[in-house]
């Protein structure tokens, strides 16, 4: 599990939640808080803070302690964020802030469910403690639909977004067999591309879509974009195109800066939400075709990808309740802080083991998908990404063809 310090204290918890909520997030809450009951020598009680840090700068806390077991249950079992998240990110002096707050509240073990920008928090908070001789316990517990933690194989709450995405075009596809022509299908991922990859899982067949994807790591070029979908609508008759919003041209560009002003709590353009690059690339298509009418159609994934009930991965359930188990396992066994990871063997079977590695290596930066990941050409995933992500989100629906001898026709 890595590097222990002292003996654990004795004190009570806080636990929150930050940034995009997924469909596995409480999952983690409640295998912490749940944990936490195993250690009631160390931890006397469990508060959870309202909206992550916000919610600890304005003690809005609340006592999770004697929540009924069959009633966290149900929550671990219910999408977004229980507590409710937070896209605030602290100052020094807010974090601070914070740790007198929990000082005060005789607090010595902090979990933050989160992504980068959370470990972030953590690690500053950590500091702080350690700088004014504090024993606080603090713990990254990862997360994020995005799949762009550093130092971990994957991150909780990618396999069933994933999975959506993977049955969203299952779906699709058999639409734009029926219906043939061009369909772009818009999906989140503003610097990584492991969901927009995530929509060629649930292929049956050569001719299944998507029949090309792009993502943010491959320079997106409107002209190669457009012969493209013109060469693959010339084979099958029709196209169904997976994109990440966050694709950039060759100087690192967002193509959707061109008509997104719309920014976030992070400076970051507001790329979800919007049905824009869709339109744009739409319009790419039809002028490309020019006086050819081609039916040309395009979707954004937005929001829905993150939260939707009933499509959670098993494996997803089972690891992301894990990391919350394993976060409060090696802070009360004497780990002082750090983040969990989880490392993939190396055997045919899939299998994972848990990790305390230092906050540091999460903190602030992010990760990409592999470019062993993406095909030669920049526009699909190859086969090894199929291997990767498979076990991740389970096995998918099967989709059927009909198929049947062609009758003869008569004279007329």
């Amino acid at each position: 599990m890595g590097k222990k310090g002292p003996k654990a204290p004795q004190g009570n918890m806080i636990i929150g939640q930050s940034g995009g909520p997924t469909v596995v997030i409480n999952q983690s809450l409640v295998g912490a808080v749940l944990a936490a009951r195993n250690w009631k020598g160390l931890i006397r009680k469990v508060y959870g803070a309202r909206h992550g840090v916000a919610g600890v700068l304005g003690q809005d806390l609340v006592d999770l302690s004697e929540v009924a077991r069959n009633k966290l249950e149900l929550i671990a079992h219910t999408p977004s964020a229980a507590l409710g998240s937070v896209r605030k990110k602290p100052t020094e002096n807010e974090c601070r802030r914070m740790f007198n707050i929990m000082r005060g509240h005789d607090v010595r073990y902090f979990f933050y469910i989160g992504g980068n920008d959370s470990a972030e928090t953590a690690h500053i908070i950590y500091t702080v403690a350690v700088d004014e001789d504090y024993d606080l316990r603090v713990f990254h517990i990862p997360k994020t639909i995005d799949n762009d933690l550093r130092g971990t194989d994957h991150c909780p709450g990618y396999g069933s977004a994933a999975r959506f995405v993977a049955q969203a075009f299952m779906g699709d596809d058999m639409d734009n067999r029926s219906l043939k022509g061009v369909k772009i299908n818009v999906v989140m991922g503003r610097h990584a591309g492991f969901l927009t990859a995530a929509s060629a899982l649930g292929r049956i067949d050569r001719k299944s879509g998507p029949h090309l994807v792009y993502v943010p790591e491959i320079a997106f070029s409107e002209g190669k974009f457009v012969s493209d979908v013109k060469r693959v609508h010339a084979e099958h008759g029709r196209c169904l195109v997976a994109v990440s919003e966050g694709i950039t041209d060759r100087y690192g560009r967002l193509i959707a800066e061109k008509f997104i002003s719309d920014v976030d709590s992070h400076g970051n353009k507001q790329l979800s939400g919007t049905g824009s690059l869709g339109d744009y690339l739409a319009g790419l298509v039809k002028k490309g075709f020019g006086r050819q009418s081609i039916r040309v159609r395009a979707d954004t994934f937005g929001y829905l990808q993150r939260s939707f009930p009933g499509l959670a991965s098993q494996t997803d359930i089972t690891e992301a309740r894990k990391v919350g188990e394993v976060a409060v396992e090696a802070a009360t066994s004497g780990h002082q802080s750090g983040t969990i990871s989880m490392i993939r063997g190396d055997g045919k079977s899939y299998r994972i083991r848990y990790k305390v590695r230092p906050l540091s290596t999460v903190a602030r930066h992010t990760t990409h998908l592999p470019r062993k990941y993406i095909n030669r050409d920049g526009n699909n995933v190859t086969r090894a990404f199929i291997e990767y992500a498979v076990p991740l989100v389970g096995k998918l629906p099967q989709n059927e063809l009909l198929t049947g001898r062609k009758v003869n026709p008569i004279k007329t």
